[in-house]
């Protein structure tokens, strides 16, 4: 059941990030994509009432305990340090260009 909803999540949001209130390293990757204007949808594992489930879901399904953890378009980024990278590399941004989680920049 957990694993379906974090698909459905998933398939219907540009951008979602599995996360926990009072992770520090989610509280960084949630500024970026503010700090970009991006749309995305933040699932607070600790808040969730199947939150625990929903993480171990994502681990049997992509291989990551640990929160952050970050799809864009459907496919999975990674966590924090993932993130952070395609941003330094300039990845991110046509990334969420292409999910629609960003206005093109004309």
């Amino acid at each position: 059941m957990a694993l379906e909803k974090a698909k459905e999540t998933v398939s219907s949001n540009p951008v979602v990030v599995f996360s926990k209130t009072f992770c520090p390293f989610c509280v960084r990757v949630k500024k970026l994509l503010d700090q970009l204007g991006a749309r995305y949808k933040a699932i607070e594992l600790d808040v969730e009432s199947d939150g625990s489930d929903i993480q171990a879901a994502l681990a049997e399904w992509t291989g990551q305990r640990t929160v952050p953890n970050v799809f864009i378009g459907g496919k999975h980024i990674g966590g924090c340090d993932d993130t952070l990278a395609k941003h330094q590399q300039g990845k991110l941004k046509p990334l969420l260009i292409e999910a629609g989680a960003l206005a093109s920049a004309a």
